[in-house]
């Protein structure tokens, strides 16, 4: 049997649990000829436990308009918030300080992201988060000795 043909790969980040056919799901999917609720019912199953968490999804779509996707850990700054317990990030990174992630949490984030960053280097995860966290207005205490 020959392989199906990949019309097209398409990444999402939508609410575990509770995606709807509504923008972005219902156009970025509709546009190809897959069928929405489908996707949507799938989705919601394999993510219900993971609910109050955005899960990006990478949704492979054939020719044949079937479709198949696998889902990823939250995005770093997602899990940066969840670890600090914060609603938004700073309104200012640079000036406004909206919390202080320890050396610990930054290397819990690192080790839990790793399979998904483009690297397998745990010493470039953490420099990844700690960039973000930093981004986001967010301090990163180090763990030097005085």
């Amino acid at each position: 049997m020959a392989a199906k043909k990949v019309k097209v790969i398409l990444k999402l980040n939508l609410p575990a649990g509770e995606a709807t056919p509504a923008p972005p799901v219902g156009p970025a999917l509709g546009q190809h000829g897959v069928p929405i609720m489908e996707f949507v019912k799938q989705y919601n199953d394999k993510t219900k436990d993971q609910k109050g968490n955005i899960i990006p999804a990478v949704i492979t779509v054939y020719e044949d308009r079937s479709f198949t996707f696998i889902t990823k850990l939250p995005p770093v700054s997602a899990m940066i918030k969840k670890a600090l317990g914060l609603e938004l990030a700073s309104k200012k990174p640079g000036r406004e300080i909206a919390g202080t992630l320890t050396a610990d949490q930054v290397r819990q984030i690192a080790e839990a992201k790793l399979k998904d960053l483009n690297t397998n280097s745990l010493d470039a995860a953490i420099n990844t988060v700690s960039g973000t966290a930093r981004s986001m207005g967010i301090k990163v205490a180090t763990e030097e000795s005085p």
